[in-house]
């Protein structure tokens, strides 16, 4: 028992450092957590997740070069456009915007274009900007739980394939895609009526007082000036083909080669397919490759392989080296109550701030405790907790582009303006994934 609780520490100690680090640090960290537990304390390692790397390696680079097509930006200008004729119902269809876009693209960083927008258009219409601006960040990160592309349910969808009852990726997303939609609506819902109205709001009243602050609320932002590529629309296109033949052979196996009675697995096709839709994006746009590599969002995606790569393969030896222990000591707990599995996953994911790198994390260490495939999975939603401390990128980004200052992180550092909509979006989903995985499974 002594020598668990150091190497949980050691596990522990090396996540923190690797937080506080930031960027590639988590992974470096975490490869130095799996020396020190193998020659340290002689566990012995278990296999560092390739599959789930090679998959998130193969969706970012075809999301990348959507990017530098500018097929983000046109899939921007799309919602800009819905927003700006409905501007009245921003607080509504912001957020389903910003997680839709995500659902198509597998990453929310599309939203940091959209941000400025909704600001805008909340302000033109004398509508508090906090209340589309928070939930449109939140609603950003919850539809990556529910992207057929994105690293979380790839990385779920590599996980599940070894174990007894796997599940396919249209099982996933059947699951986490309505549940991700009831979630953001009830979380915009409350939104609606937060905060006071502009005109009644005396802390907006008073910067009103100054005039480079009013200044400041005259400049008008927009995406629609931006003038694209004409390849942008022929690169979405390109990329919805990716992803809709990927669905197509989850819905229908049949249609790929077998061995041995078997198709080929879900995780390869998903490889194979989106490099592949990437390399036809590549010669049909004739974007340059090492405008690709310098991309934002391939930037992103290989710092959330490097840090998978350590903290997964640090986490998994640890779980397999303590496996015993943990499943006697817990197992009867969570099967009392399998909801706290999910506030466990949350808490992780508040630290972490990255879903896929939370799954990686915990779905082993669910596979140690025995729990069914098809509850680890109506638990999925409760892996997006990196709202909590409001220190991720996206909400940043939605403080810093709230020229009224409305969207706010709060005296007490916990009470900013993403907590409230974030618990509402988070609960709610996933309560809604549990019911329709009890239903479905």
């Amino acid at each position: 028992m002594f020598v668990f609780w150091i190497e949980f520490l050691l596990v522990l100690t090396a996540i923190l450092l690797g937080i506080r680090r930031g960027g590639v640090a988590l992974g470096l960290i975490g490869g130095l957590g799996v020396a020190v537990l193998t020659l340290g304390f002689r566990a012995q390692p278990s296999e560092p997740p390739v599959s789930v790397m090679l998959i998130i390696l193969a969706v970012v680079t075809a999301s990348a070069t959507l990017q530098v097509a500018g097929g983000l930006d046109w899939l921007v200008q799309i919602a800009e456009r819905v927003l700006r004729r409905h501007p009245k119902r921003v607080t509504l269809l912001a957020p389903l915007a910003t997680f839709l876009l995500t659902v198509c693209v597998g990453t929310g960083h599309a939203v940091y274009a959209l941000l400025p927008v909704i600001s805008d258009v909340a302000l033109r219409t004398r509508i508090r900007p906090e209340r589309p601006m928070a939930i449109s960040s939140v609603a950003s990160q919850m539809g990556i739980t529910a992207s057929p592309v994105a690293a979380a349910v790839t990385t779920f969808l590599a996980f599940a394939a070894k174990s007894a009852h796997p599940v396919g990726l249209f099982d996933i997303v059947k699951i986490t895609l309505p549940a991700g939609i009831v979630g953001v609506l009830a979380a915009a819902l409350w939104s609606m009526s937060r905060g006071k109205e502009l005109d009644q709001d005396p802390e907006f009243q008073r910067r009103l007082e100054d005039p480079s602050f009013r200044q400041a609320l005259d400049v008008s932002v927009t995406t629609l000036d931006k003038k694209l590529p004409r390849t942008a629309k022929l690169s979405v296109a390109l990329f919805f083909a990716g992803v809709g033949t990927i669905v197509l052979f989850a819905l229908v196996p049949s249609l790929l080669p077998a061995a041995k009675g078997k198709p080929v697995p879900m995780t390869v096709v998903v490889q194979f397919v989106m490099l592949a839709f990437g390399a036809l994006m590549l010669f049909a746009t004739k974007v340059k490759a090492a405008d690709i590599a310098r991309s934002s969002v391939f930037t992103a995606g290989m710092i959330a392989v490097v840090s998978i790569f350590g903290i997964a393969w640090m986490s998994d030896t640890f779980v397999s080296a303590n496996s015993a222990l943990l499943v006697g000591k817990i197992k009867t707990m969570v099967e009392l109550a399998p909801w706290t599995f999910a506030l466990a996953m949350f808490a992780v994911s508040a630290f972490v701030k990255s879903q896929a790198a939370t799954l990686t994390i915990m779905i082993p260490f669910g596979q140690a405790l025995q729990l069914p495939t098809s509850l680890l999975l109506g638990l999925i939603p409760s892996s997006y907790a990196y709202f909590f401390f409001a220190f991720y990128p996206s909400d940043l980004a939605a403080i810093s582009m709230d020229r009224t200052g409305t969207t706010r992180i709060g005296k007490y550092l916990l009470n900013h303006s993403f907590m409230v909509p974030g618990l509402i979006g988070v609960g709610v989903s996933t309560c809604v994934a549990y019911a329709l995985s009890r239903v479905a499974f």
